[in-house]
């Protein structure tokens, strides 16, 4: 396994210990994805895992799809992620860079730590890191679509968890 795909598997871990901490009640909390509640994000996230997986494996995955309701948030959320590492395991692309994975988990991993009030502190600097080296050159303007508006200033001081949502265009609020 490669050092990007090792990472890969710690983004996953990462998030996925996030997923299970969402309770009932947190379910209707603002988060930093306009107009989206800790319900659509979870959803989104689960949709956005399995579709980096049909993706990984060579299919053409609808990544603008209205993600569907997720009922059991931790089983279907480490499903997703056993798809994604399966197909991580034998990529339609053997040269592929798993790094594109990665960044979109690392952002999204923000957004929920953020929405929950835990924060990114105790989570690998790497999985940060790993993103922005792709996502830098491919989220150009055309490319953004919603999910990722403008690149945004980090504050000073920001981590690497902050750095990369700013990048992909999340307001980073100064500690």
């Amino acid at each position: 396994m490669s050092t990007h795909r090792e990472t890969l598997d710690i983004a996953l871990e990462q998030l996925g210990s996030l997923v299970a901490q969402v309770r009932d009640e947190d379910l209707s909390r603002a988060t930093p994805c306009a107009d989206w509640d800790v319900t659509h994000l979870v959803d989104h996230v689960v949709h956005s895992v399995t579709n980096l997986a049909a993706a990984t494996r060579g299919e053409q995955p609808d990544f603008g799809a209205e993600a569907p309701h997720v009922h059991d948030r931790e089983a279907e959320y480490a499903a997703a992620a056993d798809r994604l590492r399966d197909a991580w395991r034998d990529p339609a692309d053997p040269d592929a860079d798993s790094r594109w994975c990665t960044g979109e988990i690392a952002v999204h991993t923000w957004d929920l730590a953020t929405a929950l009030g835990v924060g990114t502190g105790g989570f690998a600097p790497r999985v940060a890191e790993d993103g922005p080296a792709f996502m830098s050159g491919a989220l150009t303007p055309e490319y953004r679509g919603s999910m990722f508006g403008p690149e945004q200033p980090a504050p000073a001081g920001a981590g690497p968890y902050e750095r990369l949502a700013a990048l992909a265009g999340r307001v980073v609020p100064t500690a």
